[in-house]
């Protein structure tokens, strides 16, 4: 019986995230000013207040989200969880994956914001505003996903840069080629081919201008290796050398984020519980699309604390 700690990625912010964490432990109100401190900027203001538009844009939701991770796990940590302990693997969702490694020890609090905020501008700088798209893609074998994508790849470059699971793969590209190949994949029998409302084509091909950025900034950061194995989404294998790490962050710029196989790949290692931190409950409900044998816990506010904690304690003791 084992757990992995997962961690949510863009998407999974809403306004007034956090607020009651801050509000009720001092641990998570040291986060949220660290992550102040590391910006130059009340980004709290913006979590826990809003405006929505403001906290939606990219180089703001992706450190936002961190932070309500890590001042989840500092307050869990406070109250007695050693996630050396608790979790043989850690995950994240896209931007997640920096959160599962700082929570890993890898990265401090204040490098993993400044990473972020970095990533959110090179990701949304990368093509200009209405060059690029991302659709999904649901009720489609990922075989058949891909064999749309190389249709539509006719008009520019198109490709599979989610898998869900549960039927769902998002695609991403050049605006045109990727309305080809939602098109495509409507043809070979998609329940549903829905244009994204998203600002850039993430983990697409377009994004190398942000893979270069981050393979900079990464370059000068401090790191140590993870106390416990990192899936990365790229490989949907576990990583351990922080320098490997590395270098699949950069390659999870342009790369697909191989989340189906992810937990395909814990259910078939023994990991028995997938503990989501932040957030939402995207993760826990993709995981229960594709691999019913895993419990799905989730930890995303004040209220949620002493529950999570004795749930974790009754599937790790």
């Amino acid at each position: 019986m084992a757990t992995a700690f997962t961690f949510p990625g863009q998407g999974s912010q809403a306004v007034g995230m956090g607020k009651d964490l801050a509000e009720a432990f001092a641990e998570a109100r040291a986060v949220f000013d660290e992550v102040d401190e590391a910006l130059g900027e009340k980004l709290s203001a913006v979590i826990f207040e809003g405006p929505e538009e403001t906290l939606t844009l990219t180089a703001n939701a992706q450190p936002a989200l961190m932070a309500v991770s890590m001042a989840l796990v500092r307050v869990l940590e406070a109250r007695g969880l050693d996630l050396k302990k608790t979790a043989s693997y850690v995950a994240g969702h896209s931007l997640g994956e920096y959160s599962a490694l700082c929570a890993a020890g890898m990265f401090s609090i204040a490098d993993t914001a400044r990473l972020l905020r970095i990533r959110g501008n090179a990701m949304q700088a990368a093509v200009p505003a209405g060059e690029g798209a991302m659709a999904a893609i649901i009720g489609l074998e990922a075989g058949d996903v891909e064999a749309a994508c190389e249709e539509g790849r006719a008009l520019g470059p198109v490709q599979v840069a989610n898998d869900n699971g549960g039927g769902q793969l998002v695609i991403s590209g050049l605006k045109p080629a990727v309305e080809a190949a939602a098109a495509a994949a409507t043809g070979k029998g998609a329940k549903r081919a829905l244009m994204l409302p998203v600002s850039a084509p993430f983990h697409s091909s377009l994004m190398q201008p942000a893979a270069e950025a981050m393979r900079e900034a990464l370059a000068g950061v401090a790191r140590s290796a993870p106390v416990v194995p990192l899936v990365a989404n790229v490989r949907a294998a576990p990583v351990t050398d922080p320098d490997e790490i590395v270098g699949l962050l950069v390659e999870q710029v342009t790369g697909q984020v191989r989340w189906r196989e992810t937990v395909e790949w814990f259910a078939a290692n023994g990991v028995t519980t997938l503990a989501e931190i932040g957030s939402g409950k995207v993760l826990t409900g993709l995981a229960r699309r594709i691999d019913r044998t895993v419990t799905g816990l989730n930890v995303a506010g004040a209220a949620d604390i002493d529950p999570f904690l004795a749930a974790i304690s009754g599937q790790t003791g």
